[in-house]
């Protein structure tokens, strides 16, 4: 059978996450439109009869301003040597750039194979996509494909061409496993997931959040205790909000999802914690799971 690691690489925010979600067919990956959602490798996993492909979610590529920032470049640079193969993410709504550019370098003296995915052509006109297509061709990859991660557009010719490229191998993972991420390490990103989508400015980045205990009671209640780690006084009166408004308002929307995911009611109980500065610290980032 055919099976191998593909390390899924871009920008922050051209839909890395949205597009492992899709190809998988599950969420295994929280998605924002803030860049530095993915902050490690999310691992997802499409598995058939012949064929077992594991994609890895990596953080975006960026210009580091922080020790945290450091670390989640040093992860791809890991994934990428790890990878039998990569798909490199691009935005069919936004011009190639020198990010773009660097990435593509990379992947070049890397010389992993790679199927270069223009995304969110549900977003775009032909012309535009014409055109990214174009600017692409230059670094003569294996395999150019359009599609909408968001729709689920033009997602199998995704797999095809991996296909060719992968090598034969054994299934890494049961058939029935969609992701090796541990259930409360995905508790903690769902929870996360709806705190950045109520966060503004640089708080999104300055937030984690740790589940320190998950228990099923014998009535078929699920506790759970997760903190939300930020960097100062004044970031912990804003994720709590004016009258506790944003952590019960987040905090609900989790719970449901939590719920749905679970199979079980859920009561969720979330405090907020300064660590100043913790993505100063590798030792912090290290204890956060990062």
């Amino acid at each position: 059978m055919k099976s191998g690691f593909v390390a899924v690489v871009g920008r922050p925010n051209v839909g890395k996450s949205t597009l492992v979600n899709a190809l998988v067919g599950q969420k295994v990956a929280i998605t924002s439109p803030r860049p530095q959602t993915t902050r490690r490798t999310i691992r997802g996993i499409l598995d058939a009869e012949e064929h077992q492909i594991v994609f890895v979610d990596t953080p975006g590529i960026h210009r580091p301003r922080t020790a945290l920032g450091t670390r989640l470049n040093a992860v791809v640079a890991s994934s990428l040597e790890e990878a039998d193969a990569a798909v490199f993410v691009l935005e069919a709504t936004g011009g190639i750039g020198p990010g773009d550019r660097l990435i593509a370098e990379r992947l070049k003296g890397a010389g992993t194979p790679v199927v270069c995915v223009v995304n969110k052509t549900d977003a775009a006109s032909l012309d535009d996509i014409t055109e990214r297509l174009g600017m692409a061709g230059e670094w003569d990859f294996h395999a150019y494909v359009p599609a909408s991660a968001l729709e689920g557009e033009n997602l199998q010719p995704v797999v095809d061409e991996l296909l060719e490229v992968l090598p034969e191998g054994p299934r890494f993972f049961p058939p029935d496993m969609p992701t090796d991420q541990t259930e409360d390490f995905m508790i903690g990103e769902i929870i996360r997931e709806k705190f950045l989508a109520r966060l503004r400015d640089e708080l999104p980045h300055s937030l984690a959040v740790v589940v320190d205990e998950t228990e099923v009671r014998p009535d078929g209640l699920t506790r759970i205790e997760a903190r939300l780690v930020v960097e100062r006084e004044s970031q912990k009166g804003i994720v709590i909000g004016k009258g506790g408004t944003l952590i019960r308002d987040a905090g609900t929307e989790a719970r449901l999802e939590l719920e749905a995911r679970l199979g079980t009611p859920v009561h969720l109980e979330l405090k907020a914690k300064v660590e100043k500065d913790w993505q100063s610290h590798p030792g912090m980032i290290e204890r956060l799971g990062m």
